[in-house]
Parts: structure tokens; sequence; C-alpha cells
């Protein structure tokens, strides 16, 4: 049975490709990714994609979130924000309170304007510039959504664990999820396709990810796959116990 690849990414590899995917992000991947998740008509058949199949993945957090209850009196940690496409919902719906953050500070501040104009104070939503290592803090939940796409398997698993211990209770992840099929795919090029996709682009075995939790103390809990064309993501929601 094929399997995926065994990472050899070194320290110079993984800070050489977190540099990059910045660059990207704070340039024309900005505009580009901002279109993206936005209501915005200007966005090609693939992007449009993209953009349904990442609000899916929105829609079942702000779903399960809302089962679990108890929302404003909860802190969340939103790592690898983007625009605020979840914090933003989420502090609507009453969210105690949220640190939302993004490795690319033009994301953040596009996230922060979004906020404001939604009427939501920096007292709820607070939006911030930071890579997922030099995050902080303890937080009843962390979310890390569609961000593990920049990370190889063995740094996906390392900061699984890193973001599990700032989470009091609740973990939730987002990855593309290995299989044969996605492999092919990828390596013929037609999982993530020209201009859409910029940056290199990782899928993820299910298992290493789960065992990562587990190892910090977390038990999967619940799970969803969401697809569109061009979109692949798996949803795992933790809890600790």
């Amino acid at each position: 049975m094929p399997t995926a690849p065994v990472s050899t990414t070194t320290a110079a590899d993984k800070a050489a490709e977190k540099a990059e995917v910045k660059t990207y992000f704070e340039s024309t991947g900005f505009d580009r990714w901002n279109r993206i998740y936005s209501t915005s008509d200007d966005v090609n058949n693939v992007q449009r994609n993209i953009r349904i199949g990442h609000q899916k993945t929105v829609d079942n957090v702000l779903a399960w979130l809302q089962e679990q209850g108890e929302l404003g009196q909860r802190s969340f940690c939103d790592a690898g924000c983007g625009v605020g496409s979840l914090a933003i919902p989420l502090a609507q719906l009453g969210a105690g309170s949220i640190a939302a953050s993004d490795l690319s500070e033009a994301m953040a501040n596009e996230g922060r304007r979004r906020a404001e104009a939604a009427g939501i104070g920096s007292d709820q939503l607070q939006f911030s510039a930071s890579d997922l290592e030099s995050l902080q803090g303890r937080y009843d939940t962390v979310i890390c959504l569609d961000v593990f796409i920049h990370y190889p398997q063995a740094p996906a698993e390392e900061m699984v664990r890193h973001l599990a211990g700032m989470a009091e209770k609740h973990l939730i992840v987002s990855f593309a999820p290995y299989t044969p099929l996605l492999a092919l795919l990828k390596g013929i090029g037609q999982l993530f396709p020209g201009p859409s996709k910029t940056t290199r682009a990782y899928t993820l075995r299910e298992d290493g990810i789960v065992a990562a939790a587990a190892e910090a103390g977390f038990k999967p809990v619940r799970r969803s796959l969401n697809q569109a064309p061009f979109y692949f993501s798996r949803l795992i929601a933790f809890e600790r116990g």
C-alpha cells in the first residue's frame, strides 16, 4: 500500500519555506486569498471552489462549537486566522475572547479591518501577526484551519503537539489528508493547479496527526471530510482526556 513520503526537512529548510510563505502572503498571495475569502466575484473557478470548501470547514467548526455551548465563558485561539473567516463569525456568536493570529501581517490587518467594520471590539477579538511556533498562552479551545497545507508531516505533527499544549479542553485542526489518489493528483498538478497555489502544498497522514494529539493528551471526538473541486480538508475535533 502506498504511504506518504517521510519528511527529511531540516531547520534551514523550514526557515526558508516559512520565509517563502510569509513573502507570498504579504504580496500577491494576500490579494488572491483576500478575494477568495470574501464575496468578490473577481475569482476564477478554482478559487471559487476553494472558497466553497473552506466555508464548509468554517461552518462545521462553528456548528460544533455551538453544540458544545457556553461560548461566552470560553477563550479561543484562532491560529493562522487569515482574514478572520472563522474568528469574526465566532465573535458574532458571542465568544468570550478570541486571540487571532496569522503569519502575514497583511492578512491580520485585513482581519482587524473586517472585525471593526462588523462592530466587533478589540476587547473581544484581537488580531496579531505571528508564526505558529511563536504562539503562547492558554485557551479553552485552540483552532487551526487549513494551515498545515504549508507543513510536511513531521513539522505538522510537532505543531499539533505545540498547539495542544496551549489548549485546556479542545483542539480543532484541519489538513489536506494523504491518500494515494490525492498524491497522484498532486503529482500531476491537478490538486493545486497553476496560480491558485504558488507555495508548496503538503498532504498529511491522518494517523500521524491523531498520534501527535494523543501524545499531548487529546483524543479525537469528531471528524468530517470537506471537499469541493481543488479543496480537500480533513477536520478533526479533539478533547483532552
